[in-house]
């Protein structure tokens, strides 16, 4: 089996690349976490089904480059990708707002 990148050498990969903003990453942080969260979530499954990303895009009737974005956390996906990236996945996506806490 091919040795795939690790999720932090994918993070460090992303910062170090040229046009990368500290300062519109520190804005924009919430939604970098869920990305990086949703990037691992989906690469860690289809690793465990054994699919390569052409597979999952094949099944999901997407491209291989938008499967590519999904997992490195690029781009904005829409919940029609999602759903079709998770019947793929053969697990369900959801999507809920949740209370926060008061701290």
């Amino acid at each position: 089996m091919t040795e795939h990148p690790s999720m932090d050498d994918l993070r460090r990969e992303r910062i170090s690349s040229p046009g990368f903003d500290a300062g519109e990453y520190a804005a924009g942080r919430a939604e970098a976490i869920l990305a990086i969260e949703l990037a691992e979530s989906s690469r860690e499954r289809r690793l465990e089904l054994g699919l390569t990303q052409t597979q999952l895009a094949e099944r999901a009737g997407l491209r291989q480059p938008e499967v590519s974005r999904l997992e490195s956390g690029g781009g904005t996906p829409t919940i029609g990708m999602l759903e079709r990236v998770a019947y793929a996945l053969e697990v369900r996506f959801v999507a809920r707002f949740e209370k926060v806490d008061a701290a």
